[in-house]
């Protein structure tokens, strides 16, 4: 894989405002969870917060993934560039110079793997594992509370309907 890559230059762009969105992202939680703490709270809070958990595990997936693929990028292009960069420097800490002749690059999964002289690959970092395993759980934690959010919003009482007591013998009458 080269840096010229359009995948790598789109990454290596995005990178960027993945890195700002991260402290907006927190912010946003923080005050989200004082809402629900504080009194005042709207009628329908519950459903609410959990389409808005599910949107947020989705965003923090995506902005994970998006750093993740950024530090692919970077990786991709320092180790293509400039003199002193083949092998790439994650490599060249863990193995002696004539074992290591290459490295090569993934996008899904998210890796940077150093290719060795009998053909088998080493991963550069362990961090794109826990990378990895993180976007994949926050994925599958929105795909979840959006689920469940949509079996919350059939399960509630429709707003014109009759309201009635559940703990009444006479199930039909209006509270």
């Amino acid at each position: 894989m080269d840096d010229d890559s359009p995948l790598g230059i789109l990454f290596g762009f995005l990178l960027f405002p993945a890195v700002l969105a991260i402290p907006a992202w927190v912010i946003a939680v923080i005050v989200k969870l004082l809402s629900v703490a504080m009194p005042g709270r709207r009628p329908h809070w519950r459903l609410d917060l959990v389409r808005w958990s599910a949107w947020m595990a989705g965003w923090a997936a995506v902005v994970l993934y998006f750093l993740g693929a950024g530090s692919v990028a970077l990786s991709v292009h320092e180790s293509s560039s400039g003199a002193d960069s083949t092998p790439a420097h994650e490599c060249r800490d863990d193995f002696p110079p004539g074992v290591l002749v290459g490295q090569q690059a993934s996008w899904v999964p998210l890796r940077f793997d150093c290719v060795l002289a009998d053909g088998s690959t080493r991963p550069s970092s362990p961090g794109y594992f826990w990378l990895n395993t993180a976007v994949v759980g926050l994925g599958l934690a929105a795909v979840t509370l959006g689920v469940l959010a949509g079996a919350m919003s059939e399960r509630r009482p429709e707003p014109d309907g009759p309201v009635t007591d559940p703990g009444s013998q006479d199930a039909r009458r209006p509270v």
